[in-house]
């Protein structure tokens, strides 16, 4: 599973970048977004092909899956120690982020899957990561109801190592949209992903 997370500034084309990664094979787009205002958030989602809605996952905004057939919330470890995904919960798709392999292994079954970061030190937040052993930490997984995302720092040079320390996908930020190329860069990290599991 290979997995995306929108860039927090817009970046030039990047809804017909979207469409193209999609194209592509991307499994889940992340929409993090947090400066936009609802207005933006509705023109951004405008601009993403309708048939790929239902695989987007929206981190905030969740109301606008009344008007948009999106039905995949994300929510922070705050929203998440609040409760505040339990209104959404079922039908709905709930995904959360954790920070160590232990907050990940004690989540309940209503997540379908979870961010555990950083595995790499971050490409987008620089100087962020380089102290973690979440890498490491990873064969300490005893949660296997929950899927295992690893994110941080992930690019096609060492995406194949997450998968290899038993991560279900990986989630691109910075190995993405930092890059000159960011759908070519999509596919050299897809292919490592299929050479892997041949």
């Amino acid at each position: 599973m290979i997995l995306v997370i929108t860039p927090e500034v817009s970046v030039q084309n990047e809804a017909e970048i979207i469409n193209q990664l999609f194209q592509e094979g991307l499994d889940l787009l992340h929409i993090r977004k947090p400066m936009f205002i609802r207005e933006e958030m509705k023109c951004f989602l405008d601009t993403i092909d309708e048939k790929f809605y239902a695989q987007l996952v929206l981190h905030g905004f969740y109301d606008m899956g009344n008007e948009y057939p999106v039905s995949r919330f994300h929510f922070r470890e705050i929203d998440r120690l609040n409760g505040d995904f339990k209104s959404y919960a079922d039908p709905t798709i709930v995904s959360t982020s954790v920070h160590d392999i232990q907050t990940f292994n004690a989540l309940g079954k209503e997540w379908e899957y979870a961010f555990v970061s950083p595995v790499f030190p971050s490409i987008s937040k620089k100087g962020y990561g380089g102290e973690s052993t979440v890498m490491e930490d990873l064969k300490h997984r005893t949660n296997h109801d929950v899927k295992l995302i690893a994110l941080g720092g992930i690019n096609e040079n060492n995406i194949s190592k997450v998968f290899e320390n038993g991560a279900d996908g990986a989630a691109l930020l910075g190995g993405i949209w930092e890059s000159d190329e960011p759908v070519h860069s999509f596919k050299k990290c897809r292919k490592k992903i299929i050479d892997h599991s041949v």
